[in-house]
C-alpha cells in the first residue's frame, strides 16, 4: 500500500471526528441558547404525519386555518385496542364501540396580521353534504370514507391489517377535511387529529387543566362528577368533562362549549407553567403528542410552537356555529343548518378575504327537507340549545381567565 493511500485513510477518521464535533457543538449551542430546535426535530420525526392536505388550497394574506379533529375512537394510531386499564381510566367502555366519528371539530383561525385568533366549533350532528356520500352528520365523514377505502382495498386482495388501517385513516382524514372545507367555505391549511386517550394524556402532561363550571354536575355515562366553580382536572376527569352531554340542557351543543373551555384552559396552562421555555415540560408534552396526535406532513411545527405562546394568552375568541333547528334523518337526531348562513357568518367574523375557498353551494332548502333526508322540522330548540356566535362568549363568566360553562 502506498504512503499516499495510507495518509488518505488516516485523514478520513479525522474528518469524521471533526464533523461530529462540529454538529455536536451546534446542538449544544442551540440547547444552551434555550431554543426549541431539538424539540422541533423530535416532534417532526416522531409525531404521526399525513398527506391528506396535499394539493389543497391554502389561505391568503398570511392567515392560517387549523382544524382540530377529536376522534371518538378507543383505538391507537395503528388500529390496536387501547389497554383495558386505559379504557377503565377513560370511562369510555369497550374498545369495540365509538368507531371513527369526528366528535370534536374546531377550526382555529389565526390572522396573518397578528390579530385575535378565533376558534369555530362545528357541532358534530350538523347535517351537511359529504363528498361521495350525500347528506349526513358531519362527524361521519371520517368513518364512512375509512370504511369505504378498506372495503375497496380488501376487494383488491389487501389483507395486511396495518395497511388497511393506515390507508383507511388517510381516506378518512381527507374526506373529513374536504367536508369541513366545503361546509365552512374556507381553506384548511393544517390539521391535528387525536383520539380519546389524547385528552387524557394532554391533561396528564400538563399536570391538570383548569376549568370552571357554573353548576355542579354528575353524570354516570361519562363519569363527570364535579362541583361548581374553578377547578383543576386530571387526565381522567378531563375526558369525562369534554364527553359529558347527558344532564346538560343543550346536550351536544353544551358539550361543544365544554370542548372550548378545555381548549382555553389547556392553552392558558401551557403558558402559565412555562411549558414553552422549560425543556423538561416541553419534552413531556412532545412525548404525549407522539402517542395520540397526527398532523399534516407540511406543518412547520417549530413556527407554530413559537406562535402558540401568543395563542395561549387567553385572547382566543370561541364561537359555536349556530343551527336552525333539530330534525331527524333515518331515525337519527340531526342539526338542521343553513349552509349559506354559516359561510356568511365566518366571512363576517374573520374577514371577506378568508372566504376564498370553495364556492358556496346553493342554499340547502332547510325549510323543506328533501324526501329521505330529514323529517319535518322539529320544534325550535330553546335559545340555550341553539347558540348564536356570541352565545359562547356570553357564557364565559370570569373563572380567573377561564370560561365558566354549564
Amino acid at each position: 500500500m502506498s504512503a499516499h493511500r495510507r495518509k488518505t485513510r488516516r485523514r478520513y477518521p479525522s474528518r469524521r471526528l471533526g464533523r461530529t464535533l462540529l454538529i455536536t457543538g451546534c446542538v449544544l449551542t442551540a440547547v444552551a441558547g434555550g431554543t426549541a430546535w431539538y424539540a422541533y426535530l423530535d416532534l417532526a420525526g416522531s409525531i404521526g404525519s399525513s398527506k391528506a392536505l396535499e394539493g389543497a388550497a391554502k389561505s391568503k394574506f398570511g392567515d392560517t386555518n387549523i382544524l382540530l379533529m377529536g376522534l371518538d375512537s378507543r383505538r391507537d394510531q395503528n388500529g390496536e385496542k387501547l389497554p383495558e386499564e386505559v379504557l377503565d381510566k377513560l370511562h369510555a367502555g369497550s374498545s369495540d364501540i365509538g368507531g371513527y366519528n369526528a366528535n370534536t371539530l374546531i377550526l382555529l383561525h389565526v390572522p396573518g396580521d397578528g390579530g385575535r385568533p378565533t376558534a369555530f366549533s362545528v357541532p358534530r350532528d350538523d347535517f351537511v353534504s359529504i363528498p361521495g356520500h350525500g347528506k349526513d352528520k358531519i362527524k361521519k365523514a371520517y368513518g364512512l370514507a375509512k370504511a369505504a377505502k378498506e372495503d375497496a382495498l380488501t376487494a383488491r386482495g389487501v389483507k395486511d391489517r396495518r395497511e388497511l388501517e393506515r390507508e383507511g385513516r388517510e381516506a378518512g382524514r381527507k374526506a373529513q377535511l374536504e367536508t369541513v372545507r366545503n361546509f365552512l367555505g374556507v381553506p384548511v391549511d393544517h390539521f391535528a387529529e387525536l383520539n380519546l386517550a389524547g385528552f387524557y394524556h394532554l391533561a396528564d402532561a400538563l399536570k391538570g387543566v383548569p376549568v370552571c363550571l357554573n353548576e355542579p354536575v354528575k353524570d354516570r355515562y361519562s363519569g363527570a362528577d364535579f362541583p361548581a366553580g374553578r377547578q383543576n382536572l386530571n387526565g381522567q376527569q378531563s375526558l369525562a368533562f369534554v364527553r359529558q352531554r347527558h344532564g346538560l340542557d343543550g346536550g351536544d351543543l353544551d358539550r361543544t362549549k365544554r370542548q372550548q373551555a378545555f381548549l382555553a384552559g389547556a392553552t392558558q396552562k401551557l403558558n402559565s407553567v412555562g411549558t414553552f421555555t422549560d425543556p423538561t415540560k416541553l419534552m413531556k408534552l412532545i412525548d404525549s403528542a407522539k402517542e395520540d396526535v397526527v398532523t399534516d406532513a407540511g406543518w412547520d411545527l417549530l413556527s407554530f410552537v413559537k406562535q402558540a405562546k401568543n395563542l395561549s394568552g387567553g385572547k382566543t375568541r370561541f364561537v359555536t356555529l349556530p343551527i336552525e333547528r333539530f330534525g331527524r334523518n333515518h331515525g337519527e337526531d340531526i342539526n338542521v343548518v343553513d349552509d349559506m348562513k354559516i359561510k356568511r357568518l365566518i366571512a363576517e367574523q374573520i374577514g371577506p378575504k378568508a372566504s376564498a375557498g370553495p364556492s358556496a353551494p346553493p342554499a340547502s332548502g332547510e325549510a323543506s327537507p328533501a324526501a329521505g333526508e330529514a323529517s319535518p322540522a322539529a320544534p325550535p330548540p330553546a335559545p340555550a340549545s341553539s347558540p348564536s356566535p356570541s352565545a359562547s362568549a356570553k357564557s364565559a363568566a370570569d373563572g380567573g381567565g377561564i370560561p365558566c360553562v354549564d
